[in-house]
């Protein structure tokens, strides 16, 4: 029997899980973390539906979101727009 790799993407196949999954890695995880999960929301979604929401180009995309990348903000910014998302700052304490 063949073992097949696990891929993340096949299981956010709505936008309710595609949410959580996102606000999760964003408040638990580390910077490259954040980049992986958006690449694989972008696979979930589609990189052609969402390279002609964002203007940019396939290749420019899977680049921008393969581990290890360090996209500028503008294409994260992009991205979640794209996806119909949004950056909120909540509770912010000082002291």
């Amino acid at each position: 029997m063949k073992a097949t790799k696990f891929d993340i993407a096949e299981y956010l196949d709505d936008d309710e899980m595609i949410q959580e999954y996102l606000n999760t890695v964003l408040e638990d995880g580390e910077p490259n973390d954040i980049i992986v999960a958006f690449g694989h929301v972008a696979r979930a979604i589609g990189m052609t539906k969402l390279a002609e929401k964002t203007g940019m180009s396939r290749p420019s995309l899977y680049k921008a979101l393969q581990e290890d990348s360090k996209p500028q903000f503008e294409t994260i910014l992009k991205l979640l727009r794209a996806m119909g998302g949004s950056l909120k700052v909540d509770n912010i304490r000082l002291s």
